[in-house]
């Protein structure tokens, strides 16, 4: 009878401990900084004429590139990935809806990339097409639309939430600020952020991690799914492909889909691309600005997007040999839900 009772009792603490267990997040894998990598990319920014900084993670291995990741830089149009994160999670909290209107009218047309602010207001669209505008051409009278739809306050609320310290998007585009700016607005413009905060941002987005802290691995729902489909899709079809994906997509994909979703960001001296590249060993973030640049050239050729797809194809050829497929470019990226790695190249890992 001992013996029994002392069988059941051993039986009931494992199956304990085993419920435990599946409530214990998964760990991502622990970040390893690739040295070897690095001084490539270190190779190619000293050929740059401007100023290069780069942070690359490879999310199945966990390994890591970096250049001046951590130097607070001009996002230029990047930061509309910002508004993208904090509209879909509002979407799927059922506080704004893709198929909701918007009006477009002639106070909130401005000039630069996209169409909007050459066509007659006013105009009704969906918030889905707005957003859809703001990624794929980087509409800027779209972008207008979305902040005062999502509201500015929500957006650098969920930047915040994220732990992000350097990253902050300060106004609409081309219209007067409508409250007291940082001291540092000036220098950065519509917004600034670094490589490493930013490739956090896009991480976000591919992995559908809208409103769950990182430390909690949880099971993708059928509503996040959807909506970060749509997010992907916008970031698949990125119209501006002369940077990250320059030298990436070799094969017609048309059928598969790009293995890039991207956002760039252009100034007369910055070009910036921040990336998930669909590796065939595994999904990837590349977040690479280059600004101060000499050549401020608006053509395909301009030095600082050269630069950015040499960097990007030494990144994806270190780590995926075998190229890139867009059939894993999917909400989760294929990968389980993990929580935070165990150590980072800074030390243990932040909250992000």
């Amino acid at each position: 009878m001992a013996f029994s009772f002392y069988r059941v009792w051993i039986g009931l603490v494992v199956a304990l401990a085993c419920v435990g267990a599946a409530r214990l997040p998964a760990q991502a894998p622990a970040l390893q900084e690739d040295k070897q990598l690095d001084q490539e990319l270190q190779s190619i920014a000293a050929a740059h004429h401007g100023r290069v900084a780069v942070y690359a993670h490879n999310l199945r291995s966990g390994e890591t590139a970096s250049l001046a990741a951590d130097e607070a830089v001009k996002t230029a149009s990047v930061i509309k990935m910002g508004i993208l994160l904090d509209a879909a999670e509002q979407i799927r909290a059922g506080k704004a809806s893709l198929q909701e209107k918007l009006v477009l009218t002639h106070e909130n047309q401005v000039q630069g990339s996209g169409v909007l602010g050459q066509l007659t207001a006013p105009l009704a669209l969906t918030l889905g097409d707005t957003l859809h505008l703001m990624v794929v051409v980087s509409d800027n009278t779209a972008t207008n639309l979305a902040i005062d739809r999502i509201g500015l306050d929500a957006v650098n609320a969920r930047i915040a939430w994220m732990g992000l310290k350097d990253t902050h998007l300060y106004k609409k585009i081309g219209k007067p600020s409508e409250g007291p700016m940082p001291a540092d607005q000036p220098k950065y413009g519509l917004g600034k952020s670094t490589p490493q905060e930013m490739a956090t941002v896009m991480e976000r987005i591919g992995r559908c991690q809208l409103d769950t802290p990182v430390a909690v691995a949880a099971p993708l729902t059928e509503k996040d799914t959807a909506i970060c489909g749509v997010a992907m899709k916008m970031l698949r079809n990125q119209f501006y492909r002369d940077t990250i994906p320059r030298y990436l997509e070799k094969l017609d994909s048309t059928e598969t889909g790009s293995g890039t979703a991207s956002k760039t960001g252009s100034l007369n001296a910055a070009r910036a691309d921040v990336a998930i590249v669909a590796g065939k060993s595994g999904p990837m973030v590349l977040s690479i600005f280059t600004y101060d640049n000499v050549d401020m050239g608006w053509t395909a050729d301009n030095e600082g997007e050269l630069t950015i797809a040499r960097l990007a194809r030494a990144i994806v050829e270190a780590w995926s040999p075998a190229g890139i497929d867009g059939k894993t470019l999917v909400p989760g990226l294929g990968l389980a839900p993990v929580g935070p790695p165990t150590s980072s190249r800074n030390g243990p890992a932040a909250s992000n």
